[in-house]
């Protein structure tokens, strides 16, 4: 999932929507052999994917490490009592795997690491990446619809807000791109040499690259159809929140408003990390199977198709607001934490007793 770059898959006479993780780095042009401005007609500065891209994955990677290494510690200890906490661990898996795999990607896109090294990117952890992101924005819609049902319905039970059905639905979404993906590790099948591995396409079997098409489509189909459901469940709660706005206006109570306004924020989430690399998929695969258009445009593309890429593995660090926001257990059990230190560290030191007392915030 993800493997190839556009412009390897073209040059095989595919349209890939996808890059690969480091494959950016290692292309120094746009070229491919179906019309689309050849290498010399159209040369690209690679400062910024060798050295600004690096740096802002670095970032987001010992970011990402921390708060989900903190999250995975907490969800720990917080038994599985709700289809809400199901779905969150389930994401949190996902983007702890998908953190693991940005120092590959930093390693290969700065050109520190080995050449054998972008093999592996290619066959495994470039697909990995992919793999849990969509993981990660099939359960966020699975979370949205599970808000959607508990706001709408609230005194309903419908199956899928049964807990066992959760914990099957996880399952399954797993299950699902890992189907989907293990071909595209089992058929970049070509030996890697320092020249192959350039392009991760050049280690795809002609089988390979028909079937990362395909799933290329497929990934864009799930995207898209999750978000035009977010949409509507949204509308839906929007509605509801603005009812529920009126009445806790006539009677005072503000505190259930803020409660159901909470919700917004896994939309919120959703949409800034993965809608701008989707949007800029259409115009970026365009350029590259394009035989007229300007080379400027075709860098510019470029540029925006890495920036929205690096947003979307954002999320890694932006799904921690929705277990602070909406899930109660995990702020509990995180400020029990930060309570048990404060109290350790004034029994060693009697003398921060004063601190703690003169700002009673701090508990």
């Amino acid at each position: 999932m993800g493997t190839a770059t556009e412009a390897s898959a073209t040059a095989a006479g595919l349209p890939s929507l996808f890059p690969a993780m480091g494959d950016s780095a290692n292309t120094s042009s746009v070229g491919n052999t179906s019309g689309a401005p050849s290498s010399a007609q159209c040369p690209r500065d690679t400062t910024i994917t060798h050295l600004l891209f690096p740096a802002l994955y670095t970032l987001i990677f010992l970011l990402g490490l921390v708060l989900n290494s903190l999250a995975c510690w907490a969800f720990f200890h917080i038994p599985s009592t709700s289809t809400f906490i199901v779905y969150l661990k389930n994401i949190l898996v996902s983007d702890f795997i998908m953190t693991l795999m940005l120092p590959l990607k930093i390693l290969t896109d700065s050109g520190l690491g080995l050449w054998q090294l972008k093999a592996v990117v290619c066959r495994f952890s470039a697909v990995i990446f992919y793999d849990t992101m969509y993981i990660s924005i099939v359960l966020l819609g699975l979370i949205a619809f599970d808000r959607f049902l508990k706001i709408v319905r609230p005194f309903g039970k419908f199956w899928v807000q049964n807990l066992t059905s959760a914990k099957i639905l996880a399952s399954l979404v797993w299950l699902f791109f890992l189907v989907l993906s293990l071909p595209n590790m089992i058929l970049s099948n070509k030996t890697a040499t320092p020249q192959s591995v350039r392009k991760c396409a050049s280690l795809k079997s002609h089988l390979g690259l028909k079937w990362h098409e395909a799933v290329n489509y497929i990934c864009q189909f799930i995207f898209w159809t999750v978000l035009i459901l977010m949409l509507l469940f949204y509308i839906i709660i929007a509605k509801k929140v603005y009812e529920s706005y009126i009445k806790t206006q006539k009677k005072g109570n503000r505190s259930e408003k803020r409660i159901k306004g909470k919700v917004f924020i896994i939309f919120t989430v959703f949409f800034l990390c993965f809608a701008p690399f989707h949007f800029s998929r259409v115009p970026y695969t365009l350029s590259q199977t394009s035989a007229h258009m300007d080379c400027r445009l075709q860098n510019q593309l470029f540029v925006a198709k890495e920036s929205t890429l690096w947003l979307a593995a954002t999320n890694i660090c932006m799904d921690p607001l929705i277990y602070m926001f909406l899930c109660k257990p995990f702020v509990e059990k995180v400020l029990y934490r930060r309570v048990k230190a404060l109290q350790r560290t004034v029994q060693t030191n009697p003398n921060t007793e004063l601190d703690t007392r003169v700002s009673p915030t701090e508990s």
